[in-house]
């Protein structure tokens, strides 16, 4: 049995992934004081992430229509926050559930969604640019 490569663009995009993560994570732990790197920056980068995994599952999209799919995505779990469920999971005695609560998220905000629209925006653009 002989081991499949991964396509150089396939590379790209999971290790533009963990490196959002990664950089995602840092946001959260290193407090500057200042909010729109504190909370915003992480938000926009949430958002940047699902591009890069909508790039990765949807090969043929154009760059327009992963945004707009990772719009959608971002503004669903948003307002799914007002069912409150994300709220009840944090509080259950399982470690899974609270894990999952938190990365749901559990205040909706329209200032959340003006920053996934913001990371958004910033990778399209960037996509346009250095991938036509």
């Amino acid at each position: 049995m002989t081991a499949q490569r991964v396509p150089a663009r396939e590379r790209k995009l999971i290790l533009g992934i963990i490196a959002v993560i990664i950089v995602g994570l840092g946001s959260r732990m290193i407090h500057t004081g200042l909010p729109i790197l504190d909370k915003y920056a992480g938000d926009a980068l949430y958002a940047v992430m699902i591009y890069l995994f909508i790039t990765l599952l949807l090969k043929a999209a154009t760059p327009f229509g992963r945004a707009v799919v990772a719009m959608m995505v971002m503004t669903g779990l948003e307002t799914f926050q007002l069912t409150l469920i994300p709220l009840e999971m944090i509080k259950s005695g399982n470690v899974l559930m609270k894990v999952s609560g938190r990365l749901l998220g559990t205040t909706f905000s329209w200032l959340d969604l003006a920053a996934y629209f913001v990371g958004i925006i910033t990778v399209f653009l960037a996509h346009k640019r250095y991938h036509g």
